[in-house]
């Protein structure tokens, strides 16, 4: 075995050995200079270093080394690698974080030195009890970002609400995104989310990743270790909703801790899912998000020159070109901006602020709706779906 290969291989035996303790495994390393000489100590020297580290050095077994280069090839067989902090393919932000993982389980049609250090990272974090609001607002931001003249890549944890809405708006706008997983990376952690984790992981410039072995169940503290990491991964951190006590709270203020950008999206007063963001501008922890256009550039993102039209112009006269009139089509996007630029609106508001009869609003409405361009609530009142690109 070569000597990359056998500290790869001793970086993954110790990252599974110290995975829960990272700040002693780099000790670890920066003692010996290398993972793969841990392993050729004596049990008496690996069981008096584990034990000035408090950590449990009977843990330490002796087949270590041989069963994380079957677990490696295993992975490999199966699209997955493993990467460790000594290798430059490695994040470089996570890296500079003083409680980074070890090494990263890695599933992606991309190689990690193409993935990572590539673009910007901007994680996108929030409830799982996503309001009309909010997802509304969290596909605009996304959209925002890619209709820069950089990538950025969007960084988040597959779980319901804000992360998949952030990671599915990513993929249909055509952005590199990353699913930080609270599980091993043969699990898909919620299971609803299988398809979404096998179109990122099949999707060139993304990935899932996660730094617990194969075979970790999602448990309370592998979800406190992958706030880290989405944490550690980006320069700036987006908290679209979030309860006082929410799981996107940790992650931005583990954000601010590392010295990254925080952003959140305001909300209501006497709304609990978005008290969490309130407080973080409240306390200077975070920036408030009321402008795209600001936020893109305070991203160090810059527009796109975008071609003669409004995209969502372009779109719908593409859609219904050779189906509608060009007078109802343009009647369509009449509405569909109105709805786009004010959120929550009626068919009735519809007519009374285009000057239209209801009774021709209401089924171009309907005709949008069914098209996947808007979609309503119980009450009638319409926001753009996130279709346009």
């Amino acid at each position: 075995m070569d000597i990359q290969l056998l500290e790869k291989v001793s970086a993954c035996a110790l990252n599974r050995l110290l995975g829960n303790k990272p700040a002693a495994a780099h000790q670890i390393l920066e003692s010996l200079g290398n993972c793969r000489d841990f392993f050729h100590l004596s049990e008496k020297d690996r069981t008096q270093i584990l034990a000035s580290l408090k950590c449990n050095g009977s843990a330490v077994s002796p087949s270590a080394l041989e069963d994380s280069a079957k677990e490696l090839e295993s992975l490999q067989a199966r699209g997955c690698t493993f990467i460790h902090c000594g290798q430059d393919c490695y994040p470089h932000l996570l890296r500079d974080c003083t409680d980074a993982p070890l090494g990263l389980y890695v599933k992606s049609v991309t190689p990690p030195e193409k993935l990572f250090n590539a673009y910007r990272n901007v994680s996108i974090v929030g409830t799982r009890d996503i309001s009309l609001y909010g997802k509304e607002w969290c596909e605009r931001i996304v959209r925002e970002l890619a209709s820069a003249s950089e990538r950025c890549c969007i960084v988040s944890g597959l779980a319901f609400g804000v992360d998949i809405t952030a990671h599915r708006t990513a993929l249909s706008q055509g952005l590199p995104t990353i699913a930080v997983l609270p599980t091993g990376i043969d699990c898909v952690y919620p299971q609803y989310h299988t398809r979404a984790a096998a179109e990122i992981a099949s999707t060139e410039g993304c990935a899932l990743i996660t730094d617990f072995p194969p075979g970790t169940p999602p448990q309370p503290f592998t979800f406190l270790r992958r706030n880290r990491i989405i944490a550690g991964l980006s320069a700036d951190t987006l908290l679209i909703e979030s309860k006082k006590n929410g799981g996107g709270m940790l992650t931005a203020r583990l954000a601010f801790e590392y010295g990254r950008n925080v952003y959140c999206l305001p909300g209501r007063i006497d709304d609990l899912r978005s008290e969490g963001c309130n407080l973080l501008v409240s306390s200077k922890v975070a920036d408030p998000i009321v402008n795209l256009d600001q936020l893109r550039k305070e991203l160090g993102l810059w527009k796109r020159k975008a071609p003669a039209g409004t995209a969502f112009e372009q779109q719908i006269s593409s859609f219904y070109g050779k189906l509608l009139p060009a007078g109802t089509i343009a009647l369509l996007c009449k509405i569909y901006g109105l709805i786009q630029y004010s959120r929550g609106i009626s068919p009735e508001q519809i007519a009374q602020k285009s000057g239209l009869p209801y009774r021709q609003v209401s089924p171009l409405v309907q005709r949008l709706e069914s098209d996947g361009f808007i979609c309503s609530d119980v009450l009638g009142r319409c926001t753009i779906n996130g279709k346009l690109l």
